[in-house]
């Protein structure tokens, strides 16, 4: 593919939050007030700086995520959106995703946001009993999420939502019915996880001091199979290891980045991919305003990756998704000419957990053991 024709992703990450959260590093990019005209500068600027490195690139995609993005102005959603087709130009039917959190002070803007150029909002409901979301940590109880989510689906073109299971105490039958309510409302795009216990978070802590109770494995592998029949037979089926779809209805923008493609990372803590080579922008916001005021930019370091490395990433990246990946294409693209242990390949085929050929996939029994897999298999 020519490097101009291939996908160019876009992600600009706003830093602030409305409230703590439990799971995330961010707490301390809690703000009652924001200069929203500085940070649409320093935003802008940022944009430059990474249009200039990539010339003769379209957009196929743009996301919005980081704390609160839904809670940036619309006028400057609209103004970093005018300015990135003003770069680099949109590829036909561009993709331009914000996350929003299902309250009802940010459904208040949802209008506003899809006026803006916004066409797709992925909702973090994280779960549909009061109980859960208050276990989670979140502000928002089920009404008012689902308040969010029904104006969601009036305002935008496509809606997706997330939901965390394999919550302490959740059983089968509770998951069973909590997924077919979520099914039934009739959104194209399902992201799904299972809890996982982050370092430094929340739960990290309620875990060492055994107040966290830990899903049996086996439990987690019911509730997992379970995820993945109910999402199939309700027409949107597995893509990847925890997103569901219907048939063209994936997140180009996550395709991109499981596809190693490259993708640009503008705001605090952002990270990129492009060029063979990896971005990392300052995190603390101050620190990132006072880079774009000093170097016209917020990157702290960029880094050449080496071949082995981006062979490397490209096949952990690849092997999440159900289409998995072309090996051939990838050390052709990388120059690396051994990229898997085929002893194990073979090995792990005749169990019926991966499946080698024209392209090498995990089967749904193997993403059970996705991390395993690629530990063994990647050399």
């Amino acid at each position: 593919m020519a490097l101009g024709s291939a996908p160019l992703a876009l992600y600009i990450h706003w830093p602030f939050c409305v409230s703590k959260c439990p799971y995330c590093d961010f707490n301390s990019h809690v703000r009652s007030q924001v200069d929203q005209t500085q940070w649409r500068d320093a935003l802008l600027a940022d944009l430059a700086h990474e249009a200039r490195l990539t010339p003769s690139r379209h957009l196929s995609s743009i996301f919005f995520g980081g704390g609160t993005p839904s809670l940036m102005p619309p006028q400057t959603v609209a103004t970093l959106i005018e300015a990135a087709e003003r770069h680099w130009g949109f590829a036909p039917n561009i993709e331009i995703t914000l996350e929003a959190n299902p309250s009802s002070v940010e459904a208040a803007r949802f209008a506003d946001l899809a006026s803006a150029g916004v066409n797709r909002v992925s909702l973090g409901l994280q779960a549909l009993e009061d109980e859960a979301l208050a276990f989670l940590g979140r502000a928002h109880d089920v009404r008012e999420g689902l308040a969010a989510l029904d104006t969601a689906q009036r305002v935008f073109d496509r809606v997706s939502f997330d939901l965390i299971y394999a919550r302490p105490g959740q059983s089968l039958i509770d998951w069973q019915a909590e997924l077919s309510r979520a099914l039934a409302f009739g959104t194209s795009h399902l992201s799904l996880y299972q809890l996982t216990i982050e370092p430094g978070t929340r739960f990290a802590a309620l875990a060492a001091k055994g107040a966290l109770p830990q899903t049996d494995p086996d439990h987690a592998a019911e509730l997992f199979e379970l995820t993945r029949a109910m999402t199939a037979e309700a027409g949107l089926p597995a893509y990847e290891v925890s997103n569901h779809a219907r048939p063209g209805e994936e997140s180009r923008h996550n395709l991109t980045y499981w596809r190693y493609g490259d993708y640009l990372g503008v705001g605090p803590g952002a990270h990129g991919r492009r060029l063979g080579a990896a971005s990392f922008r300052r995190k603390k916001p101050e620190n990132f305003l006072a880079a774009v005021a000093r170097n016209g930019h917020g990157i702290e370091s960029e880094e050449a990756l080496a071949p082995e490395t981006q062979a490397t990433e490209a096949l952990l990246m690849g092997l999440r998704l159900e289409e998995g990946v072309d090996v051939t294409e990838i050390s052709t693209r990388t120059g690396v000419a051994k990229l898997v242990d085929e002893a194990t390949v073979a090995r792990l085929s005749a169990l019926g957990l991966v499946q080698s050929g024209d392209r090498l996939r995990v089967t749904p029994a193997g993403m059970l053991l996705l991390d395993r897999i690629l530990a063994e298999i990647i050399p």
